[in-house]
This record gives structure tokens, C-alpha cells and sequence, in this order.
């Protein structure tokens, strides 16, 4: 059998939002479709989604949530990572804050802290790995104080969402890829301070270009052939496949009163896309689309990096 070209760990984000994303999770993860979860803590179904990890021996790692939801640390329920309402700021809140100097990163800390701390409770466990919900873990400021904590903790993975051929793509509008350009330089910005604390992660990021509608064998397939070409284009010759992350949503839509991180699901939880993203990554042809370019999918624990 020829050598593995790419060992992939396939991630399903956002596990614990709704008991219908975690179904479709599972789902995913018995067919062989994705190989580890991500949890947010502060979902409304985080302790059934702990519960069918441990029953269906799911890696699983933490999602940490800054900006959706409540937080998990009680005395930041009045803080300045909330508003008047007592909820996070939201995707673009967090960061307009973040830029204006308006949050404060002890606060940032106390909360990563306390989602770890709930981690273990649901889990029995420290997280395998540790990535932001909405990317905030890259973000000035908070890259620092994140890394920290995954030091402090021993975590040993996390994520740096660069993604090859992200700006050759077709598809994207221009304000998703002025937002994803803006996560790529973060994350440029996020890797001297991650190798100081010595923190991996895989060789290669996938999934900006490939969620909701976006996702197809074919958009997977150009992903996987970006990927792949910056192993050719090196010219030292590799020991060991390269490593790669596939972020994927899978689940089936939420109910419109089930869900979400305490104020209700979001749009996109409600929409068809969740459950478009379980079609493809469940699609034979996929299948056939890793054992035609050799990508073994793995799990964090079995990846070989450089980082």
C-alpha cells in the first residue's frame, strides 16, 4: 500500500449547541466522516454531547467561546465580555471591543480558564485540543493569554486557520473573504507567540472555503489539492505525510426554541447547511476522493507535525 500523502483530522465544531447538531455529529463520526468534535461548554446541550462522547469513545477537544452565548465563569456575568444583557458581544462586538481597547484580558483568561475547568467536569478529561469558536483565539491580545493557558494546562493542540488557495477562490463574496483575510493574518501574527509556548498544530488548515452551501466533493477536492501542492512546492523532501485540519459544521438544523449557547440557535444553526455539510462528508465519493490522493484521516493524538 502506498504511503499516505496527508494524515487529516476532520473536526466537527460546535458540539453541545443543540441536540440536533449532536446527532448529526455522531452520526458523522460513526460513518467514519469526521475523526474528533469540538465542544462548547456553554452549549445548551454540552452534558448530552459529553455523555455521547464517552458512549461512543469520541475524541474530543474544547471549542472556546468568547463572543456567543453566556460565559461559564459566574463573576463575569457582569464584565466586560457582556453586555447590558449579560451576553457575550457577539462575532464582530468581540473584536470592534478587542480593537478599542474596551475588554479586558485578565477577564479573557478568568473565562478560558473556567470553560477548561467545565471541560473536565462534562468530560472527565483535559481537552485533546483547544481552538476558538469564530476564530477569537488568533485575535490580538488574546492569542497570548490563550496560549498561556494551553501551557499552563497542558493542551497540546490547537488551531491556526491559514488556509492554501483561500484567496484564488471563486466562490466566496467579498465580505466573507475580507473577514477570512483578516482571520489569516491573525493567525500569520499568532504562530511565533503559539511556537513560544510550544504549542502544534497541523502543517495545514482547510475549511474556510468549504462551509454550509459551500461545501462539495469538488470544493473538498480543490482543498485538498491546495493543501497537497505546498508539499510539492517544498523542495526538501518529507519524512513523514503532511498534516492537516478539515474544520467541518455537520448537524441537522436546529429548532427555533432548542439550542444555541443561551440565546437561542443563530440563523446559520437553522438553515439547511448543517445538514448539507453531514451529506457530503458522509458522500462515498469523498471516500473515494481521500484513497484516490491518499489522505488518511486521524485523530489529533496519531498526527505527526514539525510545530
Amino acid at each position: 500500500m502506498p504511503q499516505s500523502r496527508m494524515q487529516l483530522v476532520v473536526t466537527g465544531d460546535d458540539f453541545g449547541y443543540c441536540p440536533r447538531r449532536n446527532q448529526g455529529l455522531v452520526e458523522c463520526f460513526l460513518s467514519g466522516a469526521i475523526t474528533t468534535v469540538s465542544l462548547l461548554v456553554n452549549g445548551s446541550a454540552a452534558q448530552q454531547a459529553a455523555e455521547l462522547a464517552k458512549r461512543h469513545s469520541i475524541p474530543i477537544g474544547l471549542h472556546a467561546n468568547l463572543s456567543e452565548g453566556v460565559p461559564v465563569c459566574p463573576s463575569l456575568l457582569q464584565s466586560s465580555l457582556v453586555d447590558h444583557r449579560g451576553f457575550f458581544h457577539g462575532k464582530m462586538g468581540f473584536r470592534r471591543r478587542l480593537e478599542r481597547g474596551q475588554l479586558c484580558l485578565t477577564q479573557v483568561e478568568m473565562e478560558l480558564r473556567a470553560q477548561v475547568k467545565r471541560f473536565i467536569e462534562l468530560t472527565g478529561h483535559r481537552p485533546q485540543h483547544m481552538d476558538g469558536h469564530q476564530h477569537v483565539h488568533v485575535l490580538p491580545g488574546v492569542r497570548l493569554v490563550f496560549a498561556q493557558v494551553l501551557s499552563d494546562l497542558s493542551i497540546p493542540f490547537t488551531r491556526v486557520p491559514v488556509e492554501p488557495g483561500l484567496h484564488s477562490c471563486p466562490w466566496l463574496q467579498a465580505p466573507l473573504r475580507t473577514f477570512y483575510s483578516q482571520v489569516e493574518q491573525d493567525a500569520l501574527d499568532s504562530i511565533p507567540v503559539f511556537r513560544k509556548y510550544s504549542l502544534r498544530w497541523p502543517d495545514v488548515y482547510l475549511g474556510l472555503t468549504t462551509m454550509g452551501q459551500n461545501m462539495s466533493v469538488s470544493s473538498l477536492q480543490r482543498a485538498l489539492s491546495h493543501a497537497l501542492s505546498t508539499e510539492s512546492s517544498d523542495s526538501t523532501p518529507r519524512e513523514r505525510p503532511l498534516s492537516a485540519e478539515l474544520m467541518v459544521h455537520p448537524g441537522y438544523p436546529s429548532l427555533p426554541e432548542e439550542g444555541g449557547c443561551g440565546e437561542g440557535p443563530d440563523d446559520f444553526s437553522q438553515s439547511s447547511e448543517r445538514q448539507h455539510e453531514l451529506q457530503v462528508l458522509t458522500d462515498p465519493a469523498l471516500s473515494a476522493v481521500y484513497q484516490s490522493q491518499r489522505v488518511q484521516l486521524c485523530t489529533f493524538k496519531e498526527l505527526h507535525t514539525s510545530t
